[in-house]
Formats: structure tokens, sequence, C-alpha cells
């Protein structure tokens, strides 16, 4: 097999396994459904009975939207080697905009016929509820917190808030869960008789939750245990950017690559209670880990007064921003700004022809160009440094393209990372030049 046949059916491989995976959850939507059929849920009398039943099935839909939620955020390897650890949280957020719809239409519906079959106004049935039992109460206690997590989420207010305070907020999402869950076990008619919908949603319950505890919780303390990663050393870099080297045990172990990033938790009085995602800024070593930071907000500006011996708790490896993803044998690595840094740790495993496209205001603003250079040269790689202000697209005013810059592009994956806008242009020009849409990667910034 030749090494253009190998990157083919690897890409297709993977290609398969995300679509897949992504399937997987309206199949699992549909025998939701179809179990309540079953059950004799569309049982009706009169048509308008029909209402109520597309209430519960729109109750039936959000619940699996949820714990989808669940699984595409709970950092397993499953997720992030199948759809990366970006595209999981994009498909994250969609999902949660149409679950959250789901939750009302059901909530809604339900309360309409509750109040029709029941003879009361609506207010007064939402009130009736709360007879049934203390479960339903917290299934509205959960929509409550349900609402004000998706409120914080909408752009006009995430914009304006710090990352620390709308994360904190998200956080009420899980109380939320745990709060509608149990209503659907102890008054849903499709599981209080304990068949097969039972089991079916309890397996469910338990993959998707037991997913998150262990990849979100009991594996990054397992690494702090096992690697007993602590800061060895603080860096200023020229451009006033941070680096950050992190010593510890058998790192080789934790299986992270060139591209990739973690989301760090440094464990002193200040930032114990704050992740952040930083990728790697050099090939991890067996013995130490780096990144590097720009100080762009409160947290990063923090990490230059770092004390020496902190402990660090990881979470990752994650993203699929690496060779791994590779659909020929060369390959165009583009970065702006603190970007850089996953560029910077690709090119310590980078094979010819490999070409790095730097877009910099200057020499002196720019994070790790001297590493970068001096690091291309033994590797083979050609360095291009598109220096300037910034034009109409992803250059400067000379209207910089990368046919242009690497006239072979279109046979090569290109590597982006930058600020999403400047990614986005970077993406267009590589299309222009012929770039299959299955060779063009990248990590986005924003959150």
């Amino acid at each position: 097999m030749s090494t253009l046949e190998a990157y083919a059916r690897r890409s297709a491989r993977r290609e398969w396994w995300r679509d897949g995976l992504e399937a997987s959850i309206y199949l699992v939507a549909a025998v939701g459904v179809a179990l309540f059929v079953a059950s004799g849920g569309l049982l009706v009398t009169a048509p308008i009975d029909h209402l109520y039943g597309l209430g519960r099935v729109a109750g039936i839909v959000a619940a699996v939207l949820v714990l989808a939620q669940i699984t595409l955020i709970s950092r397993a390897p499953y997720v992030e080697r199948a759809i990366g650890h970006d595209r999981a949280a994009a498909t994250h957020t969609r999902l949660g905009k149409v679950a959250f719809i789901l939750m009302l239409v059901h909530v809604g519906l339900i309360l309409v016929m509750n109040a029709r079959y029941d003879g009361r106004s609506i207010l007064s049935e939402a009130v009736a509820l709360w007879d049934l039992g203390w479960f339903m109460v917290a299934a509205q206690v959960g929509l409550g917190l349900f609402t004000i997590v998706v409120a914080t989420s909408l752009v006009a207010i995430r914009s304006r808030w710090r990352y620390e305070r709308w994360h904190a907020v998200h956080l009420l999402v899980y109380l939320a869960i745990a709060a509608v869950v149990p209503h659907q076990f102890l008054e849903g008619s499709t599981f209080r008789d304990g068949g097969a919908a039972w089991w079916f949603w309890l397996v469910l319950y338990v993959l998707a939750v037991g997913s998150f505890l262990a990849y979100r919780i009991v594996r990054p303390l397992v690494l702090l245990a096992r690697h007993d990663l602590r800061v060895a050393a603080v860096e200023p870099e020229p451009d006033g950017s941070v680096s950050v080297v992190m010593s510890g045990r058998d790192l080789d172990r934790l299986g992270a690559r060139p591209g990739q990033f973690l989301l760090w938790r440094f464990l002193d009085r200040e930032r114990w209670t704050q992740a952040h995602p930083w990728s790697l800024s050099r090939a991890p070593r067996s013995d130490s880990l780096r990144i590097t930071v720009k100080p762009s907000g409160d947290a990063s500006a923090r990490l230059a007064h770092l004390r020496v011996g902190t402990r660090v708790l990881a979470e990752g490896p994650l993203g699929i921003f690496t060779d791994a993803t590779r659909t020929a044998p060369g390959a165009v690595l583009v970065a702006s700004g603190i970007g850089v840094t996953p560029i910077r740790a690709l090119l310590d495993e980078a094979q010819a022809p490999c070409t790095v496209v730097l877009r910099v205001r200057s020499r002196e603003e720019a994070p790790l160009i001297d590493e970068v250079e001096e690091l291309a040269v033994q590797r083979g790689a050609d360095v291009i440094v598109v220096a300037g202000p910034r034009g109409s697209g992803w250059g400067t005013a000379a209207g910089e393209s990368l046919g242009a810059l690497v006239p072979d592009v279109a046979t090569r994956d290109i590597y982006v990372c930058g600020p999403v806008p400047w990614a986005d242009a970077v993406v267009l020009d590589a299309r222009a030049a012929g770039v299959p849409a299955a060779a063009i990667h990248r990590e986005r910034f924003g959150w």
C-alpha cells in the first residue's frame, strides 16, 4: 500500500467513526420514542389528545439530547478521538439549544393538556403538579436552572462576562439535570413498570454520567497522583508571553501529542478553582511539558507570578490537531499570534515537505519566532513570515495567498491556529487554492 493510500484509508475510517458517533444520537432518540409508543403512549380518545403524546415525545428527545451533551463534554477518549474537542464542544452547544426548546414544548403541552383534562387554569395546574411529589417540584426548579444557563450563554450576555463567571454559572446545568431526572423515572408512565424502557434509560444515564465522572473527575485525580505534575520553571519570553515548564514522572504515559492541549488547573490559593485550555508549546517529553501563554486576560496575566513547585491538575490530552489527522505527506502550518504554540509543537515532529507560515504584526511581538526558525532549520522546513498591518484577507495589505506562498499547497494538509475570524479567512483562502476540506485542520480560539 502506498503512502497516499494509507493516508486516504485512515482519513476515511476517521470520517466514518465521526459520522457514526453523531448519527447514534438520533438513533438513540428514535429508540426512546419507539419504546414510548410501544408502551401505549399514543393511545387517544380524541384528536386533541395527540398533543399530550407530542409533549411527551418532546421530553424524551430533550432527555436524549441532554445526555448526549453530557457525553460530548465528558472528555471521553472515544469522543475526543472521533470528532475532536472543538467539534464536540460546538455540537454540545448546538444540541443544548434544541434540547431547551424541546423542554419548553414538553412542559407547555403537558401543562395545557393536563389543565384541560382537570378543568383548571394553566397556573393552577402548575401548582397542582406539586401535589404529585417532590420530584415534580425539583423538575420545575431544574427547568428554571436550565433557563438561567441558556440565557447566560446567549452571545449578547456571554460576550460581556469574564470566562470564569460564565463558567461558574454554566455549572448550574449539572444541578438542573440532577433535579429533572427523578421525575422521569418516578412519574413517567413509560418507566414506572420497570420494563425495557426503564432499563434503556438507566443504561443511558449510567453511560453518560459515568463517562463524565470518569474522565472529568476521576481521571485528572489519577493523573495527579501518577505523574506528580508540578511547576518547574516560569520563563518570560521576549514578546511578553510566558512559558511555564512543568515536570513530572512518566509523562510519556499521558499519551499527549504535539498539537494537543490540556485543561490546566494550578493548585494554589488563587487558581485552584479555575481550569484553562492552553496548548503544549513543544512536543511532550517523558519528564516535562511546556505551555506558552500570552497575557490577554486576568488568568493568563497572572501566570507570570506562578510559584515553582505548585502542583498542577491536568485534564486531557484533548483535541485532534495532530499529525494523526493527516491526509497527505506534506504539511503547511499556519499561525497567528499565540496560535503559534501548537504549530511550534507540531514542528518538533514535522517531516518534509513542510512550510510554516507565521502571520505577525512585527517580529518583536511574535511569540516563539526564534524557536520556530531554529527548529525549522533542524527539521528541513521552510518558514515564511508575513509581517505588517492586517489587510483585507488573512495577510497584510499586499494580499498574500497560500497558493502564491506555497505553490503545491493543494497537495498538502493545512494546519491553522489563531483567532477565529483570521483562521476563517485562512480556510477560505486554502479552499480557493484547491485544498480539500478534509485536509484542513484548525484549532479554534475563544469560548
